[in-house]
Parts: C-alpha cells; sequence; structure tokens
C-alpha cells in the first residue's frame, strides 16, 4: 500500500513538474488522482463497499 502511494505521488510529480500544461489541466489531473486514491483506501480499509473496481 505505502509502495503504491508513493508511486502514485512520484509519478504525480514528475507530471506536474516535466510536462507543460496548463494550470488548470493540471488541477484537474490533480483532483482526479486525489480522488482515486481516496476511494482506492477507503475500499482497501472496507469502508468503501460496492462496484468500484480495486487496484492490487
Amino acid at each position: 500500500m505505502i509502495l503504491t502511494l508513493v508511486i502514485v505521488g512520484v509519478v504525480l510529480w514528475a507530471i506536474n513538474r516535466y510536462i507543460p500544461m496548463d494550470h488548470k489541466i493540471k488541477s484537474i489531473l490533480n483532483i482526479v488522482v486525489v480522488i482515486l486514491v481516496v476511494i482506492w483506501l477507503l475500499r482497501l480499509f472496507g469502508v468503501l463497499g460496492g462496484s468500484v473496481p480495486t487496484i492490487n
């Protein structure tokens, strides 16, 4: 779990740092990634159930 969070963080940082994009697009990308990570963590700890796919 921690390794996945570190990898996601590094990839997001690299995208924000090295890929030229409009600030609005970067903000949307960051929000989407944070929402997906929060959903993944909630499912991982059993707080959220349902039809959201699990990332293993």
